[in-house]
């Protein structure tokens, strides 16, 4: 069974939090501790193939959700808010369809259950084509991405992906061979055709991102029977890190109802 790295704060109802793509656990601590302030008990989760989770050789949603049943089982929880972010978005969907008894309310951020067209490529190929294991210097690294075209805030956000070895010299964080050739599955929808959840359920998105378009709504509350949706203004994809106050308030409000 997956073992994954978490990390858990404050005491009360408990919350599940799914990173992103190339994200992991940290990316969500200071909503965590604000979220634990207000008295849950916060799990914040390394998916597999990121973070300090194990490294493993198949990727996709109905895999990622199984790591959460068997998580929130080998940690007594039977029933729990779930929070996701992008693809841990897409994850907590999964998970959702597949265990909805398991589910108190629902809150996903800033994805939709489609099938993205992509736009990672070009950080794939700029993390593909540095060798991270013999420079010594963050600063190659970053010089090297900024190459790449990729603005300052998607370099400073892969540049948290890195730890020092040992022997010197750099690794990636997350499995970058296993996930570039999981591309597809990470861009595809969940779930089976046509199903339905009945789960309380909060979309909060970027009012400067198109991942939730307003032409997506009516298939969210096809898909979602009681979904309500959020927009924050002000932010884009990574609403956790342009409006943290705005995305809490919002959690916050929909949880306590």
């Amino acid at each position: 069974c997956m073992q994954l790295n978490y990390k858990v704060i404050g005491e009360g109802f408990p919350i599940v939090i799914l990173h992103g793509l190339f994200g992991m656990l940290d990316n969500w601590q200071s909503i965590g501790k604000k979220l634990a302030d207000e008295g849950f008990m916060v799990y914040l989760i390394d998916q597999r193939d990121h973070g300090k989770s194990p490294f493993t050789n198949a990727f996709n949603y109905k895999i990622l959700a199984d790591d959460l049943a068997h998580f929130m089982q080998d940690n007594w929880l039977y029933n729990a808010h779930i929070i996701g972010h992008s693809m841990g978005g897409k994850t907590a969907m999964q998970f959702c369809f597949d265990n909805e008894d398991m589910v108190a309310k629902l809150i996903i951020v800033d994805v939709w259950n489609k099938t993205y067209k992509g736009g990672h490529e070009i950080i794939f190929d700029a993390m593909r084509t540095i060798d991270i294991g013999t420079t010594d210097r963050r600063e190659d690294i970053y010089n090297h991405l900024v190459k790449y075209a990729l603005d300052e805030g998607t370099v400073q956000f892969l540049l948290k992906n890195i730890s020092r070895k040992k022997e010197g010299g750099y690794e990636w964080k997350m499995n970058l061979p296993l996930l570039e050739s999981s591309y597809q599955n990470i861009l595809s929808k969940v779930g089976e055709d046509n199903q339905m959840s009945n789960a309380d359920a909060l979309f909060i998105r970027g009012a400067n991102s198109a991942y939730i378009k307003d032409e997506d709504i009516a298939d969210v509350k096809k898909q979602f029977v009681n979904a309500s949706i959020v927009t924050i203004h002000d932010a884009g994809h990574w609403v956790h890190a342009d409006q943290p106050t705005l995305l809490l308030d919002a959690i916050l409000s929909f949880i306590k109802q």
